[in-house]
């Protein structure tokens, strides 16, 4: 392989932090900032490696469960993830007495006030997710046990036995791919006409772009790199979404040094995407390990431009 093997990366856009992820990592900066260290996170804030450990550098301390605070730390922050958490998490921190920051994601916590509502309303809830993703179990969190059906696939939908079939309605997950969400979505309209759905799509503005941007470039791309986590739902599916949508083949890395240079040898167009929790850092070192081994020129095919912000919590501003 010699360096003037040409190599077009199309660099696709929008890509990477979204701004929930944006508003998350603020928080814990921003209390960091405010309170000093340590500052406890509950869970990973976000579903990324690099900025976990980077958050960690600054003084942030992650735990899985609130008792692992020490009981001489009950003073200090402890910051829910932007993914959310079940209502006894908060119960549970005022219970320690401790105080708690929640950054959850804005378009997370819609979902959450939606459930909410259909089951004031006598609505059993079919919830479109991923079992075991800390979205999914913050959601069904938000209702007592049982009132809250999982499915993650049309066969799921057609096994359902709800005993209450007049009076449902459904949510999804945030992070979905929007093709297999909607096919869901048409088998659970099929099978209970009368069952209500949110009324805007629960999946995000930046998972949908995201999607939207990679379908624009797969099939000009011999090959597709996705930037995320393993564990991140949203990057997972963009790895699905290229081989949908005409890319031979694609694979989930988390930084450079895990490209597979076999894997991309005699890739002459590479697709280049990074999922919402990746920052774009990881982005610019994917292209710079690229330009060690080829000739690279780069071209962003933009889909549309991303101006969403959101407010920190009140606690933190000014």
């Amino acid at each position: 392989m010699t360096m003037t093997e040409k190599l077009t990366i199309l660099l696709s856009a929008p890509r990477g932090f979204c701004a929930g992820v944006d508003r998350a990592i603020q928080i814990v900066e921003q209390a960091l900032d405010k309170y000093g260290a340590p500052v406890y996170v509950r869970h990973e804030i976000v579903h990324n490696k690099y900025v976990v450990n980077n958050l960690r550098d600054k003084g942030a301390v992650f735990i899985e469960e609130l008792h692992e605070i020490p009981s001489n730390h009950n003073d200090r922050p402890v910051i829910f993830s932007a993914h959310g958490v079940p209502k006894h998490v908060p119960e549970n921190a005022e219970d320690l007495n401790l105080f708690y920051i929640d950054a959850t994601c804005p378009l997370v916590s819609k979902v959450h006030r939606e459930t909410e509502r259909h089951y004031k309303n006598g609505n059993h809830i079919v919830l479109i997710g991923h079992a075991g993703h800390p979205e999914v179990i913050g959601t069904m969190g938000q209702l007592p046990d049982g009132g809250v059906t999982l499915v993650e696939t049309i066969a799921d939908v057609d096994a359902l036995e709800l005993s209450n079939s007049d009076n449902l309605a459904y949510a999804t997950q945030t992070t979905l791919s929007l093709d297999d969400t909607a096919e869901i979505v048409n088998r659970l309209k099929e099978k209970y006409p009368n069952i209500e759905g949110p009324h805007k799509e629960d999946i995000c503005y930046a998972t949908t772009n995201r999607q939207e941007a990679v379908k624009e470039i797969s099939n000009r791309a011999d090959a597709m790199l996705v930037i995320g986590a393993p564990n991140s739902s949203n990057s997972n599916r963009l790895v699905e979404v290229a081989l949908n949508y005409g890319c031979a083949k694609a694979v989930l890395i988390q930084r450079a040094v895990d490209i597979d240079w076999e894997w991309v040898k005699g890739v002459k167009v590479l697709g280049l995407t990074a999922g919402a929790s990746a920052p774009e850092i990881l982005v610019e070192e994917v292209i710079e390990a690229c330009r060690k081994h080829y000739n690279v020129e780069v071209e962003e095919v933009r889909l549309r431009e991303e101006n969403v912000e959101f407010k920190l919590p009140r606690v933190l501003r000014g």
